[in-house]
């Protein structure tokens, strides 16, 4: 549903749950809209894609390119949709239950989508028996919503949890200043900028520290053309970047962006495209390395030149409580 949102070019987004999405998952959009036959079609197995040409295929922009996430949902789920296209007065209500149209008709809504997600597997017990424990389901659910964040910091995003604000992420606002907001000051105070520009793909982001590591990875996340993702290669150039300069066992945060041709890249090696092949691995696992390993040489020869930290490491005092965090 998010990225479904991102996708739309949505520029205000509100998440809300209620028991950890058990009882509802609601996504607020204020992107593109869709029509009352698009958003009929939208929850219809193998009936609608985001592709308009087939060398789209060739050369992929969105999240997903095809439309069978609503129909999934909706076969699953007590599901309503109210969308209203920029350019049109009236919008759509459309209400499913477990596939079963129950309502489709004009109504005065907001422009954009919101897509409310009520009673997960009501209609499948056995399945929402083996739901994880509340704690768990929220815990992924932080996790999609700050990739999404951290990858589009040209959106506001709001995630509201049983009523508790749990982010509110205003728009345009630097990269540095939103994982303070997310992960805290002391990260913010550790980090070091990453920047490097070749012909054919722009790395750029922010690394933590040599001083500021944690005993998880669970704060190094990788962006390939803003799409999260999972790599080997790009946690092993992270790791032959530090090799020398933090013990075994310990990871330094990592915000790191590639931009690419999207024609060098396959998104389609995983079913939750949580990885991407490069066309050429070995040299964009090198540059990343590269870039990475010149920001902690800069870092090194500023602390060098002026006897002290430089000033965007942490204080000594504080890498116990980095590592242990």
């Amino acid at each position: 549903l998010l990225e479904n949102a991102l996708d739309a070019k949505a520029q205000h987004i509100t998440i809300v749950l209620k028991d950890a999405g058990r009882t509802l998952i609601q996504v607020v959009d204020d992107g593109l809209g869709m029509t009352r036959e698009d958003a009929r079609t939208s929850v219809e197995q193998h009936a609608t894609s985001k592709l308009s040409d087939i060398d789209d295929l060739e050369s992929l922009a969105t999240y997903g390119f095809r439309g069978e996430a609503l129909a999934a949902i909706a076969s699953v789920s007590q599901f309503e949709m109210r969308t209203r296209p920029r350019d049109q007065e009236l919008g759509t209500l459309l209400e499913v239950e477990g596939s079963v149209f129950r309502k489709c008709e004009a109504v005065a809504c907001d422009e954009g989508t919101t897509i409310s997600v009520r009673n997960l597997f009501f209609n499948i017990p056995a399945r929402r028996k083996f739901m994880k424990s509340e704690a768990t389901e929220f815990k992924h659910v932080v996790d999609c919503v700050t990739k999404a964040a951290l990858a589009h910091i040209e959106v506001h995003f709001i995630f509201v949890s049983d009523g508790e604000i749990i982010f509110d992420l205003p728009s345009f606002v630097p990269l540095p200043e939103r994982i303070e907001q997310i992960f805290g000051s002391r990260l913010r105070g550790a980090l070091l900028p990453v920047e490097s520009v070749t012909p054919s793909l722009h790395v750029h982001g922010f690394i933590s520290a040599p001083s500021f590591v944690k005993r998880v990875r669970t704060e190094q996340f990788f962006f390939i053309n803003q799409r999260p993702v999972q790599s080997r290669s790009l946690s092993w150039a992270v790791a032959s970047a530090y090799e020398h300069l933090v013990e075994k066992g310990a990871f330094p945060s990592v915000f790191l962006s590639i931009t690419i041709d999207p024609s060098e890249i396959d998104v389609n090696v995983h079913p939750q495209k949580l990885e991407v092949k490069f066309a050429d691995e070995r040299s964009v696992t090198e540059e990343v390395r590269r870039a990475l390993q010149d920001t902690l040489a800069r870092a090194t020869m500023a602390s060098a030149n002026t006897g002290a930290l430089a000033p965007e490491m942490v204080l000594p005092e504080a890498i116990n409580a980095g590592a242990s965090a």
